[in-house]
């Protein structure tokens, strides 16, 4: 008989393998990123953010150590062409299971739009503006795209998009081709310019930052364990919910599960897998309650939400499908949160968590406060709560 995984076992694996439920915290932002696999780096706030609300004694200084000192964590664009960031074992994982289809992909789509130039040998000359910008970036050591640009004229070409029409645009193929080189694994991203909240950064050669770069897997080896440990982190779950995250076909994600050891089993009438191994019933933690910010790892896990999120969905979620910061009680939705100017943190319940909870939250807010400093962090994705508590 298929086992059973109910919505509250659910939310207590939630818990405590994503360092939330006490004793769980973590001692170190890489703690973090190997029980999450990934943390979410679109907006540059919420690696840091999704780091404070798992560890014991939190510090910006220990993340920006990890990111750029020890290089133990390192920022690349992987699964759904999003960036992200994820332990350095991870990264190989990462770039020949993922990012190699991304640039196959973004290849051909530049070679398109570079058809209106006119140039001969698209292909052999974008390859060799690639080349001749890896030489450049090895002999500075580290730059941003303004210096590369500036020892690699060809970083200037300009092209046209949307020729013709009322949102025609023009600007140069330099972010395009940095673009390539990254989710083709040559180079990778640095130091931020400015504060740990800036999205701009330096770039350096792939082997001159990490030992050995981003390596040259099997894509269908490294498919089969970027699997494993996402079901480790977020499992049972729908296959559904793994084409989602990784952004893979359904076959490649079929396959990679295939070469897996996994076991059935339903979630309150969902089919669902798990890791053989691990389909046992788990312990309830103690209670716990967390501020989560905008796209965090655990809200982004799963394509299918509505066992944690409920009916907040509107209230929590902008136009495109982004979620807000979020405020959580034992494994479940209950609320949004926002940073006003002045710096401090308030919370919206959108649910009564009792009162217990809703203490400890008030708590959690405060402790974001003072943590937060003078620091203000709006998030790049707006929703209707977020908007509300801000103003």
């Amino acid at each position: 008989m298929t086992r059973n995984v109910n919505v509250a076992e659910r939310r207590a694996r939630l818990g405590v393998r994503h360092r939330l439920a006490p004793p769980a915290r973590a001692s170190s932002p890489e703690d973090v990123a190997e029980s999450l696999l990934a943390l979410h780096a679109t907006d540059p706030a919420s690696v840091y953010l999704a780091a404070a609300a798992r560890m014991a004694r939190p510090e910006v200084s220990a993340i920006e150590d990890a990111l750029y000192e020890r290089r133990s964590l390192v920022r690349m664009l992987g699964m759904r062409r999003t960036m992200f960031v994820v332990p350095a074992d991870v990264a190989p994982l990462v770039q020949s299971g993922c990012a190699v289809d991304i640039e196959r992909k973004q290849r051909r789509l530049l070679l398109q739009h570079l058809e209106q130039t006119g140039i001969p040998g698209l292909d052999r000359w974008l390859r060799d503006v690639e080349d001749a910008t890896v030489r450049a970036l090895e002999a500075r050591g580290t730059a941003h795209a303004t210096q590369l640009a500036e020892d690699v004229p060809r970083l200037r070409t300009e092209i046209v998009m949307a020729r013709g029409k009322p949102y025609e645009s023009r600007g140069y193929i330099t972010n395009r081709v940095l673009f390539l080189l990254a989710v083709s694994g040559r180079i990778v991203r640095g130091r931020p310019r400015g504060t740990w909240l800036s999205t701009q950064y330096e770039w350096a050669p792939a082997d001159k930052w990490l030992p050995g770069g981003l390596g040259d897997l099997d894509p269908d080896t490294a498919r089969v364990e970027l699997a494993r440990r996402w079901l480790g982190t977020f499992g049972p779950a729908q296959v559904s919910d793994l084409v989602w995250w990784t952004g893979w076909t359904a076959r490649q994600a079929r396959q990679a599960l295939a070469a897996l050891g996994t076991v059935a089993v339903e979630m309150d009438g969902i089919p669902g897998v798990v890791l053989a191994g691990d389909a046992d019933p788990v312990p309830e933690p103690e209670p716990w309650v967390a501020l989560l910010p905008a796209l965090d790892p655990t809200a982004m896990g799963w394509a299918e939400r509505g066992w944690f999120v409920g009916a907040h969905r509107a209230a929590l979620f902008d136009r495109t499908g982004n979620i807000g910061p979020t405020v959580w009680s034992d494994g479940r939705v209950v609320g949004g949160w926002a940073q006003r100017p002045d710096g401090e943190v308030v919370v919206r319940l959108l649910e009564d968590p009792g009162t217990e909870a809703a203490a400890a939250i008030e708590a959690e807010a405060a402790r974001l406060t003072a943590w937060l400093g003078d620091t203000v962090v709006v998030p790049r994705f707006r929703t209707p709560v977020e908007k509300e508590l801000s103003s």
